[in-house]
Formats: structure tokens, sequence, C-alpha cells
């Protein structure tokens, strides 16, 4: 089964992924997050793997813009409504190979998922 590779295609850390896996020869498809959405029982389903904590990003611009409501009390149903809205807020890249799910790129971690 091909991988899905999720993320935004302006993003630095997306970009080097995608050449290390055109470099291996790895066949994947991907999935811009941003322009195509994602589906909540995706994002459901990650949490369940990785946890929300690992999949929200609260480091980039996104977040910083929230207001501090939106930013207080999170746990998993608010996270994903926040993802929901604003795509950005999800970590990447995101890998999913079967069942298997890698959140951020580390060229070690794929090369053993893959």
């Amino acid at each position: 089964m091909k991988p899905v590779f999720y993320g935004i295609p302006n993003c630095d850390t997306v970009k080097k992924a995608r050449i290390w896996l055109t470099g291996k020869g790895i066949d994947y498809s991907f999935h811009d997050y941003k322009k195509a959405g994602i589906e909540r029982s995706t994002l459901e389903d990650w949490c369940k793997q990785v946890g929300f904590q690992n999949l929200l990003n609260q480091r980039g611009t996104t977040w910083r813009g929230l207001d501090d409501s939106d930013k207080a009390d999170v746990d998993e149903c608010k996270a994903i409504d926040l993802m929901l809205q604003h795509p950005s807020l999800i970590k990447r890249p995101v890998l999913a190979a079967g069942k298997r799910l890698l959140v951020g790129f580390s060229q070690n971690d794929w090369e053993c998922l893959l």
C-alpha cells in the first residue's frame, strides 16, 4: 500500500521530506490538508495513535494568532475542532503507512517505517 504524506507544500520541513522520499524512490500520495481539508474521523484516529499533544502545533504563527480563549483548556475535542478550523495547526508532515503514523520528519524513523 502506498504511503500517504500529509502536509502543506510551502512548509520547509514538508519540502525536505518530499525531497527525501523522491530521492529514495518511494512512491507516495500527497494530501495538502490546507487545500483539501481533513476529515474529523482522520484527526480522531490520529489523536488516538499519537495523542493530540503530538499532533497540535502550538509553536507556529497560527497558534500564536489565536484568541487566548481558544488556547485555554485545550483537550482532545477542542484540539480537533481547532485543527479542523485551522489546518495549519496540524504538525507536519504526517506520514501514514498502513496502520503506522509518523508526525514530523526524522530520516531514521521514516527509513525504518518505509
